[in-house]
């Protein structure tokens, strides 16, 4: 399974990095609703930092998102759970919540899937330290450098009333 599908799935909400349970459904090969019917069989697994309901507003948004971001949306309005009304509001599992789905859904696909999804969660963990060190770095040059920077900007500031002040208009005796 390509890490670049799995990745395209995984959403911020509420500050967590997140897969829906419709999105975890289409890559476990099954329907949503027996997904749900899974994890609510097995809900002690799931405390509230492995999974929670999107709220209206939260829903309205993605679903907005969606349509932005879906050319060719009035064909998939009427196919796709994805944009399913606002009786059913989504699940959203957290990388916490996605490992666990793998004690409850034990097919050879779910397995697959499962360690996909772990790859790309630590796939994102490494994207983010790499992005902290480089800006810690780049910090770090600015203090370095900073002075270099303010001494050039007043160079050539100078240079600049040095050309202005030899293109003034003289007044008095002229050679």
């Amino acid at each position: 399974m390509e890490l670049k599908i799995i990745h395209k799935k995984i959403l911020i909400i509420r500050g967590q990095k997140v897969m829906l349970d419709f999105d975890l459904a289409e890559l476990y090969e099954v329907q949503t609703k027996v997904l749900n019917q899974s994890v609510k069989r097995n809900i002690e697994r799931f405390p509230s930092d492995f999974m929670f309901q999107l709220n209206l507003a939260e829903w309205q948004e993605l679903r907005a998102d969606f349509i932005s971001s879906t050319p060719n949306w009035s064909q998939i309005v009427t196919s796709s759970k994805k944009y399913r009304g606002e009786k059913y509001l989504p699940f959203a599992f957290t990388e916490q919540g996605v490992a666990m789905l793998s004690g409850i859904l034990r097919s050879k696909k779910a397995i697959e899937v499962n360690i996909a999804i772990m790859r790309t969660f630590v796939m994102l963990r490494r994207y983010a330290l790499t992005y902290d060190e480089l800006a810690q770095r780049i910090d770090k040059l600015e203090e370095k450098y900073g002075d270099v920077h303010e001494v050039m900007n007043q160079l050539l500031m100078g240079k600049a009333d040095g050309e202005d002040w030899e293109n003034r208009e003289r007044i008095g005796f002229r050679k």
